[in-house]
């Protein structure tokens, strides 16, 4: 049976899968980055883990995998095929494309960056399906983004389309790590939740899910700090929208979990901001942590090519 593998690696785990021409995920695998262990055993597992699973399919599917897809944090040169910058992993300007597709025995593969790949995904199968031109957020330890243009993500001229989470939204604010002062991720990110909830409660392990119970709840101070994020979110979506006129925007990532609690005041503050602009359908992510996985095999069926194979995934995946 044809098939692709596809991978996403994460800071702290990896998420795999062979997936079929019609979108079937024929065999699903999870393990450990490993980051403590340093850049160079993280590089050594993703070419075994990715062995692996070309041997599973060998052995279940009868035939190895036809292309791969794997999503990486950072820095990404995805002409290159380079993972040039992983803060979380360590590594730097590792050729990672080159070394898959020896290990793999010469099979094309494709290397893509983690939010753009879940974007990817999210905008063909998932909440933004339909839609010529969508903005996908993940609000996660960072903000960043994943610009979609008629089935595609832009990746820009030198990988950087879509650092959502750097634009200054808060000017001579709290400095960020990217040598600015502001940065919308260091208001609106679930880290940046977290921080500003755990010192308004006095709860050092207080974190941002703690915070939206409390605005849940009523807590005038768990509002507040919400309220702060929100505000903040909402001047970084309409910058984007104003630049980019998206149909439709997706929120994702673990401050999306809170739902209505997040979504309710968002939709306002952001219909309160446009003037001129149209406003976008604003929506939450439909794929939840398997996006990144789903986007790499899209990525791999998109290196094949092939008008004889339907690469398209099925509207409702199931894990």
């Amino acid at each position: 049976m044809r098939h692709v593998i596809a991978l996403d690696v994460g800071g702290t785990g990896m998420k795999a899968a062979l997936v079929g021409a019609d979108g079937a995920l024929l065999h699903q695998a999870r393990r450990a980055t490993g980051r403590e262990r340093g850049p160079d055993a993280v590089v050594a597992d993703i070419l075994g883990f990715a062995a692996e699973l070309r041997d599973h399919g060998a052995r279940r599917l009868g035939e190895p995998a036809s292309a791969a897809g794997v999503a990486v944090p950072g820095i990404v040169d995805e002409a290159e095929g380079v993972a040039v910058h992983a803060v979380n992993l360590g590594w730097r300007d590792v050729p990672l494309r080159a070394l898959l597709t020896e290990r793999l025995g010469g099979v094309p593969v494709a290397l893509g960056h983690d939010v753009r790949t879940g974007g990817l995904a999210e905008g063909r199968i998932g909440a933004g399906r339909g839609a010529d031109r969508f903005l996908f957020v993940p609000l996660g330890t960072g903000i960043a983004g994943a610009i979609g243009i008629d089935g595609r993500v832009e990746a820009g001229a030198h990988g950087f389309a879509g650092e959502i989470g750097h634009v200054v939204v808060r000017p001579g604010g709290a400095p960020c790590p990217c040598g600015q002062s502001g940065c919308l991720e260091r208001y609106a990110s679930a880290a940046a939740v977290s921080e500003a909830w755990a010192a308004a409660c006095g709860d050092p392990d207080a974190d941002a899910a703690d915070c939206a119970k409390a605005v849940a709840s009523g807590d005038a101070r768990a509002r507040r700090v919400w309220q702060e994020a929100v505000d903040a979110l909402a001047d970084g979506l309409v910058t984007a929208l104003t630049l980019l006129d998206p149909r439709t925007l997706i929120i994702g990532g673990g401050l999306a979990e809170a739902g209505e609690t997040l979504f309710t005041p968002l939709r306002e503050a952001v219909r309160r901001r446009v003037t001129f602009q149209k406003l976008p359908s604003l929506v939450p992510a439909a794929l939840g942590d398997t996006a990144g996985c789903l986007g790499a095999g899209l990525l791999a069926w998109d290196l094949l090519d092939d008008d004889t194979t339907d690469p398209s995934y099925p509207s409702e995946v199931t894990t």
